[in-house]
């Protein structure tokens, strides 16, 4: 980023005497000149800085109307937004790290950091040109907190800010209180030239660049909420950075209580890759949070924020059976924006898999739409995109748990992590230690892709911690300081992994979508040391007597020891398999630690001796007798 030249009193009267005043009210001399700049090259009209108040928030909601970025549905509160078709989702291939010298990581898309900059700047110029642009403040993670990230929106979109505004804690106040001590994350947006239905134009010139060295991101020519909005996914690459550098954890994982005997809450996170049953899991507890958390070690414990103060999340698949809790929130008034869903004459909105008959005709993401219609290709179009999704206040949860601002966390007692798998691993897994648990379930985390995501169905992803798409730090670097991390707490969280996909011979699922409420009773107790184990090659599994009361307790049915055998049955060559996978993948990698590859190795040898005892599926039985 190179120096204008030019103050804010400079540009004064582009900015205006109300926006002035209130930047003046901040004193940081590196905020002044960040923005001195941004306004000398985007080059906007008019610049609208927003304090966070009722009225600022409300200017932002009308303002997204009347620009024609949403659109007012029948609900009081709720709009809908369209983006471009070319414009639907994460943009791998027009996102990049930038890194000095042309730096190179594994997995990680980089570009050399001066010329992705050039590129930007060539982008950014005059961009704004007849615009309002738009400065937002916000906190990722409550307020006045060892947790709290502080971070600028910079945009020319009323739809991003309108989503800032729901999505994350506004701290205007918190830049006036630091003044000059105030560090921030940058976040650069412009949406580009816009078509007729105010989408995005120039998606072939859309590029997302993360500068790591400026703790910057900048986004141009998208609108989708994963490329534009700052704080979110472009966010957790900033914060794992920073994270790795102070010894904590940003993670893509949700953050829950769930319920124990006697009125106990005990608080969990999970990391599942995409269509993996993160959202699914996160509704059965006590909310928190559903996408993102900060683990900090405080005094020996391991505490957990959500950065988020809201969801952005998918709502295909969504309806009043499966997902009672999301359905209720979707259904009633108050702040709420949809995008890419099918909008009815009616001002309602329909969505692929709301439970109820596709209607005939209406309006999404490629304009009018009627049941039948196909693209370019003859493809069929549905009535709303797979990747469709809603913005929403947490609060707007009956299951928000009162404990989601508070500034010190919540202490966390397990973590989850849960990948797609057909055919290896059991249902339910603790690890036998951090170290264990960190090697053999997070970082081996594999799933299946589906039919929503792009590539072969059923082939397998390896996606660590489920955060491989965010990663912007050596992947050996970062399991090194995961496994660090559990070194210095006092007791760390127990790791667990889960596998809601498990299927016999016939390709039927072993287990129904219910059961993972038991999972998660069990995890709650063993987490307080209630229930006793069956240690076999790969971990610790459940008894079969507790789980047959639980499911009792909590789903109110039997559960056979036939399903027992069957779910948990260990399965040697599929697991060793999987173990020469994960080794060959991080044997190309030089800053994998030693220790990594001794795990592994130790159950593969484990998994062996068992075979050569017991065959290659063993039953759970087998090792509960021993």
């Amino acid at each position: 980023m190179s120096a204008s030249g030019r103050g804010l009193s400079d540009l004064r009267s582009i900015i205006g005497d109300e926006s002035y005043n209130r930047l003046m009210a901040i004193r940081n001399s590196r905020l002044h000149s960040f923005l001195a700049w941004v306004i000398s090259v985007c080059e906007p009209a008019s610049v609208f800085v927003s304090t966070g108040s009722p009225e600022d928030n409300d200017y932002i909601r009308r303002k997204a109307i009347e620009s024609g970025e949403e659109i007012p549905l029948r609900l009081k509160g709720h709009t809908i937004h369209f983006d471009s078709p070319l414009d639907q989702a994460r943009a791998r291939d027009d996102t990049a790290i930038l890194l000095p010298n042309n730096q190179k990581l594994p997995f990680i898309r980089t570009k050399d950091r001066d010329e992705g900059i050039k590129e930007m700047l060539t982008l950014l110029k005059g961009i704004m040109r007849g615009r309002e642009m738009l400065v937002g403040f916000y906190s990722l993670g409550p307020k006045a907190s060892p947790f709290s990230i502080l971070a600028v929106q910079v945009t020319d979109s009323y739809y991003v800010m309108h989503s800032e505004n729901i999505l994350y804690r506004q701290a205007y106040d918190e830049f006036i209180r630091q003044g000059e001590e105030a560090r921030f994350l940058k976040f650069i947006h412009s949406q580009g030239e816009l078509n007729e239905m105010k989408q995005s134009k120039n998606i072939k010139q859309r590029r997302i660049f993360i500068d790591l060295t400026d703790e910057t991101v900048y986004s141009v020519n998208t609108q989708y909420g994963g490329n534009s909005i700052g704080l979110k996914k472009l966010a957790l690459r900033l914060t794992i950075k920073r994270a790795m550098e102070e010894g904590w954890l940003s993670e893509h994982m949700f953050l829950i209580g769930v319920n124990g005997p006697g009125g106990r809450v005990t608080y969990f996170t999970g990391a599942f890759p995409s269509m993996s049953g993160k959202t699914s899991t996160a509704m059965l507890g006590r909310l928190i949070g559903d996408d993102l958390a900060y683990l900090r070690i405080i005094n020996g414990e391991v505490r957990a924020v959500n950065p988020e103060a809201g969801v952005f999340g998918i709502i295909e698949g969504i309806n009043p059976v499966d997902d009672p809790l999301i359905y209720e929130v979707l259904s009633k008034p108050g702040e709420l924006i949809f995008s890419n869903v099918l909008m009815l004459e009616n001002g309602d909105v329909y969505w692929n898999g709301k439970g109820e008959p596709e209607p005939s005709s209406g309006i999404n993401y490629t304009g009018k739409w009627w049941r039948g219609k196909v693209d370019d290709k003859g493809n069929p179009i549905p009535p709303s995109h797979p990747n469709a999704r809603f913005t929403v206040s947490l609060k707007a949860f009956s299951n928000l748990d009162p404990a989601y601002d508070d500034p010190k966390g919540v202490v966390v007692k397990g973590i989850i992590f849960g990948g797609r798998d057909s055919d290896t691993l059991v249902p339910l897994l603790e690890s036998f230690n951090w170290e264990h648990g960190v090697v053999t379930i997070a970082a081996s985390l594999e799933s299946e892709r589906t039919a929503a995501v792009i590539g072969k169905a059923g082939e397998r992803e390896f996606n660590p911690m489920a955060n491989l798409d965010f990663l912007s730090v050596d992947l050996g670097v970062y399991i090194s300081n995961y496994l660090r991390f559990g070194k210095e707490a006092s007791n760390p969280p127990k790791i667990f992994g889960v596998n809601y996909f498990l299927r016999d011979e016939q390709g039927r699922f072993l287990n129904s979508k219910e059961d993972k409420k038991v999972w998660l009773a069990w995890m709650e107790r063993r987490v307080h040391g209630e229930l006793d184990v069956v240690e076999t090659p790969i971990g610790l599994i459940p008894r079969y007597n507790d789980l047959k009361g639980l499911f009792r307790e909590v789903l109110g049915k039997e559960y056979s020891l036939e399903n027992y055998e069957k779910q948990f049955a260990v399965r040697v060559s599929k697991l060793i398999e999987k173990i020469d996978r994960i080794m060959k993948i991080y044997s190309e990698i030089p800053t994998t630690p030693k220790i990594l590859f001794n795990i592994l190795s130790e159950q593969r040898q484990r998994l062996l001796e068992a075979e050569g005892k017991y065959g290659n599926v063993i039953s759970p039985s087998v090792f509960e007798k021993n």
